[in-house]
């Protein structure tokens, strides 16, 4: 007699129709393709990758560096056209295999831009590596001896799920925070749409921010559940089709609304997607799986399982560090804490040469542009990467040692200007340290 878990993981390996995840594959590359093409149409790859001096890079990936010249404009038309390629299921995985390594090196080689979708990107390109997303309605599926698939294991559509959840349950939880309770972001982020099409007012009242701050958490916390459950899942994609939009409209976040949105179809039942899609799709009857968990299929749970408690434990990693991530950043990124702060922030980098006893203020325009100064200043890992670049610069220079000290004022959610680096601690002398808190690193209470 087996037991419910067991019946359940099996369940995981009965084969159903994958009308759905073909339809998703179909969007998903769209969206890679518009990803990469709207970065070199709206100026992000010149002002990120080729017009700064250098660029901030994942610490310990320095060799990861931005091609030369126009470099950078190929690398993301590479891409838009792999994106196109996994569209239409052309030589997909090696398509998507060399999308997701581009991607990676995108993501490794700057921080000044960095947004959640990045990484979730990431972990949906291996996702979609793994499953067969091209055995059907594709070009691949019309070569000789192509192998065409009408179904797919139920694993392949569920992974998605499990990981969605994952994704907005810490969405959720980490808004329960005075900052996004309080109002604080979402009124500063209003404050500059003043002038938004024909809502720019409405923005600004303060019923509506509630709703935005209330609906935000609601939403976060029950869509998944609304879309597993067939009575509320047409009601929940038009509370997303309405989110999303209004997020991508007003905040201006990328594809991360439209891939959400995308992702919605495999909730839908593969019939339904069959039948609005793929009409000359065969039906498919799903047969119940009787047999017994096989070693194959437990390394498939095994492995899946190794990855989801990863991903359960990795938001949580900022509380083995001391002080506020908010300030610290340590164990913010990768996190899922999305779109809860507005920082602002000033900094003033002073360096000293002993030989020649001499001190100045660095002008930091001459290294860094409006972008990356606002990024950094706020950022305590910045701002040491971006002392070890003036060390390395005045070392060039015949200027070395030098002790380089920094004054930085961060202000969160309009509150009061405070310290986050301690003004004594010459960071040209400092090592990093990934895996734990660095005691230069200070963090002020949240008011």
């Amino acid at each position: 007699m087996m037991s419910l878990g067991q019946k359940t993981l099996i369940r995981q390996f009965e084969e159903v129709d994958n009308a759905p995840l073909i339809l998703f594959r179909m969007f998903f590359g769209f969206l890679l393709f518009a990803e990469s093409l709207g970065a070199i149409v709206t100026g992000w790859v010149d002002r990120t990758l080729i017009e700064p001096v250098f660029t901030f890079n994942l610490i310990g990936f320095d060799w990861i560096q931005p091609l030369p010249g126009h470099g950078m404009y190929y690398y993301f038309g590479l891409m838009a056209l792999c994106g196109i390629a996994v569209m239409i299921g052309f030589y997909y995985r090696f398509s998507l295999s060399l999308f997701t390594l581009l991607w990676c090196g995108v993501y490794w080689m700057q921080k000044t831009h960095y947004n959640n979708h990045y990484y979730l990107l990431i972990l949906l390109c291996l996702f979609m590596l793994i499953v067969p997303a091209h055995a059907y309605a594709s070009l691949d599926a019309r070569r000789k001896n192509a192998v065409v698939g009408m179904t797919c294991p139920r694993w392949c559509i569920d992974i998605f799920k499990i990981h969605l959840l994952i994704v907005f349950t810490y969405a959720a939880l980490n808004k329960l925070y005075p900052g996004w309770l309080d109002g604080d972001f979402i009124r500063i982020m209003f404050k500059g749409k003043r002038n938004f099409w024909l809502i720019g007012d409405l923005l600004q009242k303060d019923w509506l921010q509630q709703i935005v701050v209330i609906g935000g958490i609601l939403f976060d916390l029950t869509i998944i559940y609304l879309l597993l459950w067939k009575r509320t899942r047409w009601l929940a994609f038009l509370l997303s089709l309405v989110f999303h939009l209004f997020n991508s409209a007003v905040f201006q976040i990328g594809i991360f609304p439209y891939l959400m949105l995308a992702i919605c179809v495999l909730f839908f039942e593969p019939e339904t997607i069959r039948k609005r899609f793929f009409r000359k799709k065969p039906m498919v009857t799903i047969r119940p799986d009787l047999t017994q968990l096989t070693a194959k299929r437990k390394l498939v749970v095994g492995l899946f399982s190794i990855y989801f408690i990863i991903q359960i434990l990795l938001p949580l990693r900022h509380h083995l560090y001391e002080g506020n991530a908010f300030y610290t950043e340590e164990g913010h990124r990768l996190s899922w804490r999305m779109m809860l702060r507005a920082k602002s922030a000033t900094s003033t980098f002073e360096v000293t040469h002993a030989a020649t006893d001499s001190t100045w203020v660095v002008n930091q325009r001459e290294f860094l542009t409006a972008g990356q100064k606002r990024a950094m200043s706020g950022k305590p890992d910045m701002i040491w990467q971006f002392a070890q670049r003036l060390k390395q610069h005045y070392a060039n220079e015949g200027l070395s040692p030098v002790e380089i000290r920094v004054k930085t004022r961060v202000s969160l959610n309009g509150g009061p200007m405070q310290q986050i680096i301690d003004p004594e601690a010459d960071l040209a002398s400092l090592k990093w340290q990934s895996m734990r808190h660095s005691e230069w690193i200070l963090s002020p209470t949240m008011e």
